[in-house]
């Protein structure tokens, strides 16, 4: 990951760089029609000024800012909330990407110390538990265990959980297997309730809340393309009532969920905010309509979580998100 990062801070130098030297030829070439000579030095000390504020930028956000952490307080209302549930609380996180923390284990630890200190009624994991391989979850398998609601946790898979971005496998079946390794390795060591296209009904009394979930799934009028594997019918099938669903990629909202359905909320990641904040702007805004935190349109709402690990391990003005949703009827 440091590699990645040095490689990443020389690339974005030097691009940098270039301006100035462009902007210094271009007058250079204009002052020779007229016989005059520009100086060099303004241009060439500008070019080392804007690579040492990108590596003084990337340093930052690699040893400090990857670590910070943010405890966002988010109310849903909604009328059609069965009484009983008025208060429920529940804790939504995305994104690990467990290679985040390589050598640095007490990280995860506070982050999950700091979930249980919440004491929500359930915690909602929407996808990107890793980044290339099931291995980089082994090392974490017992702080993860730790994870505690009175419902318990439930989680789907995200596009990076498909390890679509891992080169190492011979055919797509053995792909394959390996993501069902990664799914078993949730539903079995993690104690996890992994959905996928499923729901799961949590009652109180007579009233119920079902939670949706689905695997992957990319709104092509958005973002990158990733992966469809996600299938909403077969999650909603025998459900109704108040329902929220998790989906990992937050384009889904627009494509099949706003106007397509009466789901009040939705729980999606995907998207780090960019893993950059400018001035409360992050340039994920760029590619989605739903970019991070609170989005309300005809009484449906979707919160877009900022993520708590990386894939570029560096983070600016941008910390890693928990989430603490109250429903309120």
């Amino acid at each position: 990951m440091f590699v990645l990062t040095l490689i990443f801070s020389a690339i974005i130098g030097l691009l940098l760089a270039l301006f100035p030297h462009l902007l210094w030829f271009i007058c250079w070439l204009i002052g020779k029609c007229f016989h005059y000579s520009l100086p060099y030095a303004p241009f060439g000390w500008t070019a080392v000024a804007l690579v040492l504020c990108v590596w003084m930028l990337m340093g930052y956000g690699y040893w400090v800012g990857r670590w910070q952490t943010e405890t966002n307080r988010v109310t849903v209302t909604s009328s059609t909330l069965p009484s009983t549930f008025d208060g429920y609380s529940i804790v939504h996180i995305s994104d690990f990407h467990l290679s985040t923390f390589d050598g640095h284990p007490e990280h995860v630890q506070r982050l999950v110390d700091t979930i249980n200190a919440l004491q929500p009624d359930l915690i909602c994991f929407t996808g990107d538990l890793v980044s290339i391989a099931t291995e980089e979850a082994r090392p974490y398998t017992d702080i993860l265990k730790q994870l505690q609601a009175k419902d318990g946790v439930v989680s789907i898979l995200g596009n990076h959980d498909f390890l679509i971005y891992n080169r190492s496998f011979a055919d797509a079946a053995q792909q394959k297997e390996e993501v069902e390794r990664l799914a078993a390795y949730q539903r079995d060591e993690l104690h996890w309730t992994l959905l996928r296209n499923e729901h799961k009904v949590i009652r109180r009394g007579t009233d119920s809340l079902t939670i949706l979930g689905v695997d992957n799934i990319h709104g092509n009028e958005q973002g990158f393309s990733t992966i469809d594997y996600g299938n909403l019918s077969q999650a909603m099938t025998g459900t109704g009532g108040y329902r929220i669903l998790l989906t990992h990629d937050p384009s889904h909202w627009e494509a099949e969920v706003l106007h397509h359905t009466d789901i009040p909320l939705t729980l999606s990641g995907h998207t780090h905010s960019a893993q950059i904040r400018l001035f409360g702007w992050n340039p994920a805004s760029w590619m989605f309509c739903q970019s991070w935190g609170k989005y309300t349109v005809d009484g449906q709402t979707i919160y877009v979580n900022a993520g708590l690990g990386c894939t570029l391990p560096v983070r600016l003005n941008c910390p890693s998100e928990i989430t603490l949703i109250t429903l309120q009827k």
